[in-house]
């Protein structure tokens, strides 16, 4: 038989870091933890995930949502921290304040250094609230102290920030600001809602902004595009990544992945999240 004692090939050295992901489920796959877990596994890490909600959706919209039982949520999370572990650790869409606090409570009791990416699930693109007053205000209270980033897009900054407008890259480093002194240590603001003709992004922590810049890709197949950047980049943050170089290249991958989006679905399509992450010369 074979000697297998030097196979480099085992799945303990394929897989390199460990993401769990706190999030809604989306049946059609192109958002929450089904995408979560894609762009996860297409990082090359090893996905895990907490379902907080259970969606009725697909292409066109979100027609039905219901709740996962708090302790259900809370359990889930235990059950993988408490056995195989996590070098990162995400969250999406968190439903509502119970959910929230007990996602709050959770990490701050087994996850505390463990890097933390918050993507704060409040707006749709529409501009609809999917959170309700007092679950932003735990959101706000609770994780945002936890959270290593936060991702929000411009609609989610203005909600966040209480800013009526954001518009300028002027005011996308003020919305940053204001949310860093809400508590987390890094705030990628997301200019994809923005008027600008480049699509900019700001990189903002205590020491300095950094900004990344690319084309806009004129196309409806944007579904999940938050849900996987921010799953991106939490797991090159479990793979030991600067927060700079983790960004950078969950950016490139997902600028890849919409532009080689399958067309599935009558509305805003899903990405191609199969697609492999840009390697930097």
């Amino acid at each position: 038989m074979q000697d297998t004692a030097d196979d480099n090939t085992s799945p303990r050295q394929s897989i390199c870091g460990r993401v769990l992901t706190i999030a809604g489920s989306d049946p059609s796959g192109g958002a929450g933890i089904q995408a979560d877990i894609k762009a996860i596994s297409a990082m090359g890490a090893y996905a895990m995930a907490a379902i907080t909600s259970l969606t009725v959706q697909n292409t066109l919209g979100v027609s039905r949502a219901v709740p996962v039982e708090a302790d259900i949520v809370r359990d889930q999370i235990l059950a993988c921290l408490e056995d195989i572990g996590a070098d990162a650790i995400k969250s999406g869409m968190l439903f509502d304040e119970t959910i929230i606090s007990i996602v709050a409570d959770v990490l701050g009791m087994v996850g505390r250094n463990i890097p933390y990416v918050l993507d704060p699930v409040m707006v749709s693109t529409s501009g609809h609230a999917l959170l309700e007053d007092q679950a932003q205000s735990a959101l706000i209270g609770k994780l945002l102290p936890l959270a290593s980033l936060v991702t929000p897009n411009i609609p989610e900054a203005r909600a966040l920030t209480g800013m009526s407008t954001i518009n300028t890259t002027e005011e996308m480093q003020k919305a940053g600001e204001k949310i860093l002194s809400m508590g987390a240590r890094a705030v990628l603001v997301k200019g994809g809602h923005g008027a600008q003709d480049r699509l900019v992004d700001l990189l903002v922590t205590a020491k300095k902004t950094i900004t990344f810049e690319s084309r806009r890709i004129d196309t409806p197949h944007t579904h999940g595009t938050g849900c996987t950047l921010a799953s991106a980049i939490a797991a090159g943050l479990a793979q030991g990544m600067s927060l700079e170089a983790a960004v950078e290249r969950a950016r490139d991958y997902v600028h890849l992945a919409i532009l080689k989006a399958p067309g599935f679905g009558g509305g805003h399509g899903p990405l191609n999240h199969l697609v492999s992450p840009p390697v930097k010369g």
